[in-house]
């Protein structure tokens, strides 16, 4: 997607606002396929929306969560590349992802922890970030943006694979030489 909001290189005062809706999806749905995000930033000049992987296809990390935090995640790194620094809304329909990113759930799984970490480094970067739950019928667009990665993906990983340009790993990989 092209970048239709401030020019580059423009400061926005900090008590300029703007809402994100981030979303993960994942095939299938309990992990080790494909997991992908998406997002979109709002309000104070800016517009964007951006899809795509949130980790290399067949990793055992490839699951629904990884792709929600991932999407909160790349949407922070979006707006602090554009030198933004004032407050951030965040919209996400993971109650999960919210609860752990609010305190009011621990992060368990050892293969959270590190995106909980990021997340809340890059939150630092902000004058507030504030995160809200709201349900997936009013998160559509980044919804559909990860769906759409999804469709887009998962295709061409299945292709990927058969093709072994993927080891079982789920690390990409050069195909390996037939004399190897």
């Amino acid at each position: 997607m092209e970048d239709l909001g401030v020019p580059r290189g423009v400061a926005i005062p900090e008590t300029q606002e703007v809402q994100v809706h981030f979303d993960g999806a994942c095939q299938p749905p309990r992990g080790g396929g494909v997991s992908t995000y998406g997002f979109v930033v709002e309000g104070a000049g800016l517009f964007y929306e951006e899809c795509g992987l949130a980790v290399p296809p067949f990793s055992e990390h490839a699951t629904n969560n990884v792709g929600e935090y991932v999407g909160a995640i790349r949407a922070l790194e979006w707006l602090s590349s554009r030198r933004f620094r004032g407050r951030v809304l965040l919209f996400g329909d993971s109650q999960l992802v919210i609860r752990q990113i609010s305190g009011e759930y621990a992060v368990r799984k050892e293969h959270l922890k590190e995106y909980h970490r990021w997340l809340t480094t890059l939150s630092k970067g902000f004058s507030e970030v504030r995160f809200e739950w709201i349900p997936r019928t009013q998160n559509s667009r980044a919804d559909e943006l990860s769906k759409q990665a999804l469709a887009e993906h998962a295709a061409q990983a299945s292709k990927s694979r058969a093709g072994r340009g993927l080891r079982e790993t789920g690390v990409y990989v050069n195909p390996v030489p037939d004399d190897l």
